[in-house]
C-alpha cells in the first residue's frame, strides 16, 4: 500500500508540474511582419542632347578600275618590259610586253604592193574613160554608154583600191597590237606570260589596277542609311566625307575618304546596301611613313551621321532584348519604359524616348522586374 501512495503521489506532482509548465509559460506578442529586401541598383540620370551619332562600318579595299592584259594579235613574247613584273608600278603609255613583228611587216608590204596595184588599175580605167569620151564626141553624139565610157570598170577600181587602203590600215594596226602598252598609270597584280611564249589573240597575258583611285565597299543597314540621309536615287551626286581606319605593322593608320555613290541593288541575303568610298592616290608618298592604301587590305570606316536630337546615351547593359529600359520612379519603384535605339555597340546606346531626369538602371538583372522597389546607390550623371 506504501509503494501504491508513493506510486500515486509522484504521478500527481508530474502532472501538476506539466500543467503549470503548459499553463505558466508566456505569451508570444504580436511584431509587424518584416519589410521585404529590395534590391539596390545602380541608376544613370539621363540628361536628353543634340548628338551626332557616328555610323561604323567595315569593307575590303579595290581598285577602281582593274583590267586584264589581253592580247589581240598572236604571236611569240619577243620582250617584257621590267615594270611588268608581280608587285611594279608603271606609267601611262609604258611597254608592258612585245610580240614578234615580222610576220605582221610581211602583211605590211603586201598589203602596200596590193595598194600600188589598185591605184595603177583605177589609173588606167580613168585613162581610158578620158579616150573613149573624145572618141564618142568624134562620132557627133551628146550621150555615151556607161559600158562605152566604162564606168562600171572605173568604179570597181575605185572599190579595189578603197579595199587595198583598208587591208593595209588593218596589217599597220595588227603590227601596233604587237606592242602592249600601260592605258594608265597602274600596278601589275598578276603575271601570266614570259618571254618566248606564244600567245593566241584573247589570251590573257596578266592582270593590272589603277592606282589613281581605290574604292571600298561599305554595308550599310537600313537604319544606317536612314541615320545618314544617303539616297537610293540613281541621279544623286554623293560626296560623303569618311574617315577609313586600318592597322599595318601593329599601327593604326587613317585616310580620308568621300562616299561617292551606292550600289544599285539591295544585298539578297544580308539585306544591306553597299556604299562606295573612293580615296585619291592611295599609292601617294607621304612624310610620315603611312603605308599606302593597298587593295587587299581590310578597313573600317566611320561616317558622321546627321545631328540628332533628344538623345540619351546609356550603358550597352541598360537595353534589355525588347529595346525598353526599367527606369526608377519617384516611389523607387522600377518601371518598365520603351525607347527607340538610334545606334549601339558593346559598351553604349545611344536613345530617344525618356525625359530629362529619369533614373535608368544601368545594368539588368534576373531579378529585376517592374513593379519592383529598390533601392538606388550611387546615382551618376550620364554621359552627355
Amino acid at each position: 500500500m506504501k509503494k501504491l501512495a508513493a506510486a500515486m503521489v509522484t504521478v500527481v506532482v508530474g502532472l501538476g508540474l506539466a500543467w503549470l509548465l503548459l499553463t505558466g509559460k508566456p505569451k508570444p506578442q504580436p511584431e509587424p511582419p518584416a519589410a521585404p529586401l529590395r534590391p539596390v541598383v545602380g541608376v544613370t540620370v539621363v540628361e536628353p542632347s543634340a548628338q551626332v551619332l557616328e555610323i561604323t562600318t567595315q569593307g575590303t579595299v579595290e581598285p577602281l578600275r582593274r583590267i586584264n592584259v589581253v592580247a589581240q594579235v598572236a604571236g611569240k613574247v619577243a620582250s617584257v618590259a621590267p615594270t611588268f613584273e608581280a608587285g611594279r608600278f608603271f606609267r601611262k603609255g609604258d611597254v608592258l610586253l612585245q610580240l614578234e613583228q615580222a610576220d605582221y611587216e610581211f602583211a605590211i608590204a603586201r598589203a602596200r604592193s596590193s595598194v600600188a596595184a589598185a591605184q595603177q588599175r583605177l589609173a588606167e580605167e580613168r585613162g581610158r574613160n578620158r579616150q573613149a569620151k573624145r572618141e564618142w564626141r568624134d562620132l557627133g553624139t551628146d550621150e555615151a554608154n556607161s559600158l562605152f565610157l566604162r564606168e562600171p570598170q572605173m568604179a570597181a577600181a575605185k572599190a579595189a583600191l578603197e579595199a587595198a587602203q583598208a587591208d593595209l590600215a588593218a596589217a599597220n594596226l595588227a603590227l601596233e597590237r604587237t606592242t602592249l602598252r600601260a592605258p594608265f598609270d597602274g600596278r601589275v597584280e598578276t603575271k601570266g606570260v614570259d618571254i618566248g611564249a606564244y600567245v593566241a589573240p584573247g589570251a590573257v597575258l596578266g592582270q593590272i589596277y589603277a592606282t589613281d583611285v581605290v574604292q571600298v565597299r561599305l554595308p550599310l543597314t537600313d537604319r544606317q542609311l536612314g541615320g545618314l540621309g544617303l539616297s537610293m536615287h540613281a541621279d544623286a551626286t554623293l560626296a560623303y566625307p569618311i574617315t577609313l581606319t586600318a592597322r599595318f605593322a601593329e599601327q593604326d593608320w587613317q585616310w580620308r575618304a568621300t562616299i561617292r555613290r551606292l550600289e544599285a541593288v539591295v544585298d539578297r541575303e544580308s539585306r544591306v546596301v553597299r556604299a562606295i568610298a573612293e580615296v585619291e592616290q592611295p599609292f601617294a608618298g607621304r612624310v610620315d611613313g603611312r603605308p599606302p592604301l593597298t587593295p587587299g587590305m581590310f578597313v573600317q570606316g566611320v561616317i558622321p551621321g546627321k545631328p540628332q536630337s533628344s538623345v540619351v546615351i546609356l550603358p550597352a547593359t541598360a537595353l534589355r532584348a525588347d529595346n525598353s529600359v526599367l527606369r526608377v520612379d519617384s516611389n523607387e519603384r522600377l518601371v518598365r519604359q520603351q525607347v527607340q535605339v538610334l545606334q549601339r555597340n558593346n559598351e553604349w546606346a545611344w536613345v530617344r524616348g525618356l525625359a530629362s531626369g529619369d533614373q535608368v538602371v544601368n545594368e539588368q538583372s534576373g531579378v529585376l522586374v517592374s513593379g519592383m522597389l529598390v533601392t538606388v546607390a550611387d546615382p551618376t550623371q550620364g554621359e552627355q
